[in-house]
């Protein structure tokens, strides 16, 4: 059936925004009144918006999940009942179009006997098993607006933690592109305007000189093969890791490069620990709750050891000594989870477990980038140096010789 927007006015004097399927415009009319709505306008959605936008349609950046939950949560514990608050939400997001179409979705489902979780599960490719798992329990446990209010506490903090990670990366990305252009421009531009000269001078040019000349001649004319090359290796890492067996090598490869590795380690230890504190902080089962928690990991090889969890879990052994026996994950985090058990505060530790281990990945990225920013300064001066050195020494080679 085709998708009608449609604009209307409920039964508290409001407008709704929202899309319904229906044979035709006047089918959509005639459910909303007998819906007990006063209808404004309905319009198909465009065949071109559905096709080239149909994604984005459903799909919420992390900002906007952030958002509507944070929201949601302050209404609902101001005393407002789900309904209304989804309908003031409508209200508030009017200046996001999607957005604010999806909540209408939401209440839509909510207003038809839906669970909140459930009206949210029939909004595909938006929310995460984790999100809903979440407010399932919410619900089931009477304390909606609590569990809403973590989620955006938890919302806020991964969103933190990736911008801190991508934030870090922009300068010595930036740094080895510019340098990689700098030594490409003088191997293209710079070293062929003395070619010619070391060519007519009819003498022997030194062994570096050579190949720098060897160099500049091969880029001028296969400079497009590098750019295959890098594409061919982009495209090869692509399948590698679309593929799960070869994903999980590279997984395991990345945990064992110095510093990246630990980078890596330190931010996969805080993601599981703060997700799985959270949703055993809202009533979730263990074993639930680390199948969750597997979904939300990158890492192959992380994502096995928690499956191996799991597994021993169901045969009585404590999650600590699960862990400790992959080796994987840090001593610190193992003594600090089991403490937890022991003390019937898992949920509590694991919290704590994810603060520290998000100041640790701040502090191991400072170092590597102040490690990193030399290490790419030096490297790229020695390497125009060496450039500039063999020209001179052709040129100075020359001058002997004309003398």
């Amino acid at each position: 059936m085709p998708l009608f927007n449609y604009k209307a006015i409920n039964n508290l004097g409001e407008t709704e925004d929202g899309v319904k399927d229906a044979a035709d415009e006047q089918s959509v009319i005639k459910g909303l009144q007998e819906d007990g709505y006063i209808p404004i306008r309905v319009t198909p959605v465009n065949a071109r918006s559905f096709m080239f936008g149909g994604a984005k349609q459903n799909k919420l950046n992390a900002k906007e999940i952030g958002l509507f939950t944070g929201e949601l949560a302050v209404l609902l514990d101001s005393g407002l009942p789900l309904d209304k608050s989804l309908s003031v939400l409508i209200d508030l997001t009017d200046d996001n179009e999607h957005l604010s179409k999806l909540i209408g979705r939401v209440l839509e489902k909510v207003k038809g006997g839906s669970s909140l979780a459930d009206a949210l599960e029939k909004q595909p490719g938006v929310f995460s098993k984790f999100y809903l798992n979440m407010v399932r329990a919410g619900e089931a446990g009477g304390s909606l607006g609590d569990v809403l209010m973590r989620l955006a506490e938890y919302l806020e903090r991964s969103k933190e933690l990736k911008d801190t990670v991508s934030t870090a990366l922009i300068y010595p990305i930036t740094l080895l592109v510019a340098s990689l252009g700098s030594l490409f421009g003088m191997l293209t531009f710079v070293v062929p305007q003395f070619t010619e000269m070391f060519e007519n001078s009819g003498k022997e040019l030194p062994v570096s000189t050579q190949i720098v000349v060897a160099l500049s001649d091969w880029l001028q004319t296969w400079w497009w093969a590098l750019f295959l090359i890098i594409f061919a290796i982009y495209a090869t890492m692509r399948v590698q890791l679309a593929n799960p067996t070869s994903k999980k090598a590279w997984d395991g490869r990345f945990l064992k490069l110095p510093l990246a590795g630990n980078i890596i380690l330190n931010k996969e230890v805080a993601n599981i620990s703060r997700t799985l504190g959270t949703l055993l902080g809202n009533g979730v089962s263990i074993l639930s709750a680390l199948v969750i928690v597997r979904e939300t990991v990158d890492n192959l090889v992380l994502a096995e050891a928690i499956q191996d969890t799991e597994e021993q879990l169901k045969q009585g052994k404590h999650m600590s000594d699960a862990l400790q026996d992959r080796g994987i994950f840090p001593k610190m985090a193992m003594q600090m989870i089991k403490m937890g058990e022991e003390t019937g505060r898992l949920e509590e530790m694991l919290l704590r477990v994810a603060t520290i281990y998000d100041k640790q990945l701040r502090t191991s990225i400072t170092r590597m980038l102040a490690l990193l920013e030399p290490v790419l300064i030096i490297t790229m001066g020695l390497m125009i140096a060496g450039i500039m050195v063999a020209i001179f020494s052709a040129i100075l080679g020359v001058n002997d010789l004309a003398s």
